[in-house]
């Protein structure tokens, strides 16, 4: 009898291990489910926050619809985690519309325009650089996970790196001209020399970088003719004042 109660009492504690054991993997596997879900929302999130961003360049609906694509795909992994989450469906069925209408507007786009004019807000400008590095992380990204192809991916983040340069010399520039009217001249060539060190560094190579090459080494020529007039002035008032010391210490004592 004594060893029917022992042996119940050992079948239910292992009883017990197996049940908590498997209680404990369907948790573990549900906050998987929930972090991998997450992740995925954090995706679409990031993409809405881009994709509101792109207002300030130049219309590209095939980095639009790049980002539409990457939102659906994440939309249907979360679907698949979490297939009784209703809202998930429905959140895939809007963007797979979002997406097909923004691959109809990149297979009708033409010619692209890439000019824009940039703010004078120092902090807009600084969120149009961040926008434009985060795009092309996520466009390499895509590239490397092979859901966008190489010659897309090329064409797509030339145009964004030229974008960024645009920023940064333009930026640089203003600062260098508005040092140079303020009669810093040492300021403004430092801002000049780095704009103009940036465009030889850049692996961008276009009418815009030859055109800004040219431009700034005139700035800098510019400068250093004024550093010359300003020293040549500054020299000449030190003659002269030092010319009136010596005329003063050496004149003619009056009589008295």
């Amino acid at each position: 009898m004594i060893a029917i109660i022992v042996g119940l009492i050992i079948a239910l504690i292992v009883f017990v291990v197996v049940v908590t054991s498997i209680q404990q993997h369907k948790e573990k596997i549900e906050a998987e489910k929930r972090i991998k879900v997450a992740k995925q929302k954090a995706i679409i999130d990031e993409n809405e926050e881009l994709i509101f961003n792109l207002a300030n360049l130049p219309s590209n609906p095939t980095i639009v619809k790049i980002l539409n694509r990457r939102s659906l795909n994440a939309a249907k992994t979360m679907q698949e985690l979490m297939p009784e989450v209703k809202g998930i469906k429905k959140r895939a069925q809007e963007l797979k519309s979002r997406l097909k209408a923004s691959e109809d507007l990149a297979d009708n786009q033409t010619d692209m325009d890439d000019s824009f004019i940039l703010p004078d807000n120092e902090q807009q400008l600084v969120g149009i650089l961040q926008c434009i590095k985060k795009l092309r992380v996520v466009i390499k990204s895509e590239q490397s996970k092979g859901a966008l192809d190489a010659q897309t991916f090329t064409a797509e983040d030339q145009r964004l790196a030229a974008m960024q340069l645009k920023i940064n010399i333009e930026s640089l520039i203003k600062r260098g001209s508005q040092a140079f009217n303020k009669e810093m001249l040492g300021s403004a060539r430092q801002y000049f020399e780095k704009a103009l060190q940036t465009l030889i560094n850049s692996p961008v190579k276009n009418d815009y970088v030859t055109a800004k090459h040219a431009e700034i080494s005139q700035k800098l020529e510019d400068i250093t003719d004024a550093l010359k007039h300003t020293n040549a002035k500054d020299a000449a008032k030190k003659a002269k004042s030092e010319e009136s010391e010596l005329d003063i210490l050496f004149q003619p004592k009056k009589k008295w």
